[in-house]
């Protein structure tokens, strides 16, 4: 009798387990850009020109005062002399992020986010361990970089690393004297449900006061790397790839860098107008994009899920009386950032799909 149990109760474990293996297995892996504009902490960094990013009671100085002076913009300066970023400040700016990223998949968050505007690690930290520490997020992805405003590309996951990740530095040869205010391309390969390998590129190309040749560059880098990978390697690039509609239309970027290899995934965004507005010009634009690659061919059990491809702006705190992304302003404690998130999800396709 007993040893009857034990087979039925080891019969009954071995079920369960294939069936969660098969469950596991076939879990859709939702992905998200997001532009977080401007997550800094407010401890001064000598390496970086965070001094707008520092409570005011440290902007009393003779030497502070003197630096801000010297920023030609007007807004710049103002934020750089009159900001407080306060330990409140810093506190609600990550409580609203974490807002804005709990409010896909059901309050659990994109399985991948790749995030723009960040400062350093610390402060990626914080954000993971003080107010998403309940999602299953692994320690932030983050490798410094060299921009000038010392702001970096990074990435959070729920699914586990599959290697070292590595940041590629941007070599900019056309207009070299504003090779500065660049950033890298942050590559971290994961390990998808089931065991196949997903590679992902956080991205933040030359801002779009920059010549056009420098986004060109950028996006030639982009595919340099993509073209490394293993062929049936899955792959997607996420993040702020600063084409304006205006200089898409021009000079037709998408449709000669990206849509040849990659599936542009807010083609399928259906009423969608932009993740980034331009009052000056009333111009929407998709300066925020998140492109695949991998998922033609016989070799891949992976597509996009229709119907998933969305803009995450359902936040009261994300829009404008206008309807227009609310940028975060830490004075009046209103806003979640300048840009909207892009989300998609991809799913494993049935045998009879292949």
């Amino acid at each position: 009798m007993l040893q009857s149990r034990l087979l039925i109760t080891i019969t009954v474990l071995c079920l369960w387990a294939t069936n969660q293996a098969t469950a596991d297995a076939h879990k859709d892996v939702t992905l998200m850009a997001l532009n977080v504009q401007n997550l800094f902490d407010n401890i001064d960094d000598p390496n970086k020109d965070d001094k707008a990013y520092l409570p005011l009671s440290a902007k009393q100085n003779k030497a502070h005062q003197e630096a801000c002076s010297t920023i030609s913009n007007p807004y710049w300066r103002s934020e750089c002399l009159d900001l407080d970023w306060s330990d409140e400040a810093v506190t609600h700016k990550m409580s609203v992020l974490a807002k804005v990223i709990r409010q896909v998949n059901d309050g659990q968050g994109a399985d991948v986010i790749a995030l723009q505007e960040v400062e350093n690690e610390h402060i990626l930290e914080r954000l993971r361990n003080e107010h998403l520490s309940d999602l299953g997020y692994k320690k932030s992805i983050l490798i410094e970089g060299k921009d000038k405003r010392g702001i970096d590309v990074a990435f959070l996951s729920k699914l586990p690393l599959a290697g070292e990740p590595t940041l590629h530095p941007l070599v900019i040869q056309a207009h070299r004297e504003r090779a500065g205010d660049t950033r890298g391309i942050l590559e971290a390969t994961f390990t998808l449900p089931g065991g196949e390998t997903l590679t992902g590129y956080s991205v933040h190309f030359p801002a779009p006061f920059h010549p056009t040749e420098m986004r060109i560059e950028a996006y030639k880098h982009l595919q340099l790397l993509q073209e490394g990978l293993p062929e049936d390697r899955l792959a997607f690039a996420a993040g702020d790839f600063n084409t304006t509609s205006t200089e898409d239309e021009r000079e037709r970027l998408l449709d000669t860098m990206v849509r040849p290899d990659w599936v542009v995934v807010h083609d399928e965004c259906k009423g969608c107008r932009g993740t980034y507005y331009y009052a000056r010009d009333d111009n929407w634009s998709f300066l925020d994009m998140i492109i695949v690659s991998g998922l033609n061919g016989d070799h891949t059990s992976w597509r996009i899920k229709p119907g998933s491809v969305a803009l995450a702006n359902a936040l009261p705190e994300q829009v404008t009386a206008k309807g227009t992304p609310a940028r975060y302003r830490s004075e009046t404690r209103e806003g979640a950032s300048d840009h909207w998130p892009l989300v998609v999800t991809l799913e494993q396709k049935h045998k009879q799909d292949k």
